[in-house]
C-alpha cells in the first residue's frame, strides 16, 4: 500500500493537531520540527529536525511527498519558489503565500481586488508616518513581515514611538506600514478551504475575543450577527481565497464595523479561530486542510451543535498542564481538552478547551471554567 504523504514545515501545535486527522484518513504525515521535543514531534513518528529556512531540510522532507504545506508562514519565499520550479507541489502556492508573509503585498492586492480594508499607507520614512498621523490622529503601525499574536504591531500617536522600527527597517529589516485605527464593534473570523481544482467551502462566521493581542476565546457562530454582515463576511473571505489562488485552509480575520466588515489579517493555514471545528463541526479545519492540499473532495463544514466556544489556555501556574488533567475532566465531562505538550511560559498558548451545547451562556461559562482550571486560576 502507498499512502499519500503530506510534508509539513513547522512543528508546533497546528502540525500536532493535523496528526489525528491524517491517521483517520490514512495519510502519512511528515513534519519538519524545530527540535525533537517540539509539540508535533511528540506525536508524529516521521519528524526530522530542521529549520524552516534550511533549504536542504525543507527539500528533504519534500522527497517522495505528494504535497508540501505549512503550519506557519515563516518560510523563505525564494526557497519555496525554487522547490516549486523543481516540481514539488507546494500548497498554498508561493504566489498566494507571499500575501500572508508580507502585509504590504497583502494590502496592495486586497485593495486591487476591491476587498474592504482599513485606510493604509506604506511608510518609507518618518515623514510618511507624520503625514498619516496628521490626517488620522493615531495609527496602527505594523512590521510588514514576521509579526503574529500582537507582535510587530503598535498603536501610536507620535512618530517617535516607532523610531526603533524605522532604524531596524533602514538596517535591512522589514519595511513598515500604517493603518487607520478602526473603530470596530468586535472581531470576526471566517475560515475557508479551497482545493487546487477550485472547490471551496466555508465554516460559519465566528467571533474572536482577543486579550493583549492574543486570541483568548472563539464563539461559533458569532452571536447576534446581522445576516447581511454574515453574508458580506463570507463573500469577502471567498473573494480573497479565489482572488489570491489560495489552496488549503485560509483564515480571514475581520473587524465588524457599522454595517459591514473590513479585513484585518490573513493566515494561509489552520488557525486559532478554527480550533472549535475539531469538536464543533462535521469536518475539522485540520482534516479539511489535508483534504484540500491533496485535492480531495472537501468535507461538510456544518456545525454539530447550536453553539461551540473555544477557550485558549494562555500560561499556567502548573509546572505541567497534565497536573490539572484529572481536575478539569472531572469538573465537566463534556469539555473537550487539547494540550499542546509545550513548556509553560507566561501568556504562552498551551492548549484549549472546546464546549458545545444549546445554551450560549452555559457553554461559554463551562469553557472558561475549564480553561481556568488548566491555568491554575480555579
Amino acid at each position: 500500500m502507498s499512502a499519500p504523504v503530506v510534508a509539513v514545515v513547522g512543528g508546533g501545535q497546528l502540525a500536532r493537531m493535523m496528526a489525528p486527522a491524517a491517521t483517520a484518513l490514512g495519510v502519512h504525515l511528515r513534519v519538519l520540527v524545530e527540535s525533537d521535543t517540539s509539540s508535533a514531534a511528540q506525536v508524529v513518528v516521521d519528524a526530522p529536525v530542521g529549520g524552516a529556512a534550511d533549504r536542504d531540510a525543507v527539500a528533504a522532507i519534500a522527497v517522495g511527498a505528494d504535497v508540501l504545506t505549512f503550519e506557519h508562514e515563516h518560510v523563505p519565499y525564494d526557497l519555496l519558489d525554487e522547490l516549486a520550479a523543481e516540481g514539488v507541489a507546494v500548497h498554498p502556492g508561493t504566489a498566494a503565500l507571499l500575501h500572508a508573509q508580507d502585509k504590504i503585498v497583502m494590502r496592495r492586492r486586497l485593495t486591487d481586488l476591491g476587498v474592504p480594508c482599513p485606510v493604509w499607507t506604506e511608510l518609507p520614512d518618518v515623514a510618511a508616518l507624520q503625514a498619516f498621523l496628521a490626517e488620522h490622529g493615531e495609527a496602527v503601525v505594523k512590521t510588514s513581515r514576521g509579526g503574529y499574536d500582537g507582535k510587530g504591531v503598535r498603536v501610536v500617536r507620535a512618530a517617535d514611538e516607532v523610531l526603533d522600527w524605522f532604524a531596524a527597517a533602514d538596517d535591512g529589516g522589514a519595511p513598515l506600514l500604517a493603518e487607520q485605527k478602526v473603530p470596530f464593534a468586535r472581531e470576526l473570523a471566517v475560515l475557508v478551504a479551497r482545493r487546487p481544482s477550485g472547490e471551496l467551502r466555508t465554516w460559519p462566521v465566528v467571533e474572536s475575543i482577543q486579550r493583549d493581542g492574543v486570541c483568548s476565546e472563539v464563539v461559533a457562530p458569532a452571536p447576534d450577527l446581522d445576516p447581511a454582515v454574515a453574508a458580506q463576511a463570507l463573500d469577502v473571505a471567498t473573494r480573497v481565497a479565489e482572488g489570491l489562488g489560495v489552496t488549503g485552509v485560509l483564515a480571514v480575520e475581520l473587524f465588524e464595523v457599522d454595517g459591514g466588515v473590513v479585513v484585518n489579517e490573513l493566515a494561509m493555514r489552520p488557525h486559532n479561530s478554527g480550533h472549535w471545528t475539531i469538536d464543533g463541526a462535521v469536518t475539522s479545519q485540520f482534516e479539511q486542510h489535508l483534504r484540500a492540499v491533496l485535492d480531495l473532495p472537501l468535507g461538510d463544514t456544518s456545525a454539530r451543535a447550536p453553539w461551540t466556544v473555544m477557550a485558549n489556555v494562555l500560561g499556567s501556574t502548573h509546572d505541567d498542564l497534565t497536573d490539572a488533567l484529572a481536575d478539569v475532566l472531572a469538573s465537566d465531562p463534556g469539555a473537550k481538552v487539547q494540550l499542546y505538550g509545550k513548556d509553560v511560559r507566561p501568556g504562552r498558548k498551551l492548549g484549549h478547551v472546546n464546549v458545545s451545547g444549546d445554551d450560549l451562556a452555559d457553554v461559554r461559562r463551562r469553557a472558561l471554567a475549564a480553561a481556568a482550571i488548566l491555568r491554575g486560576d480555579a
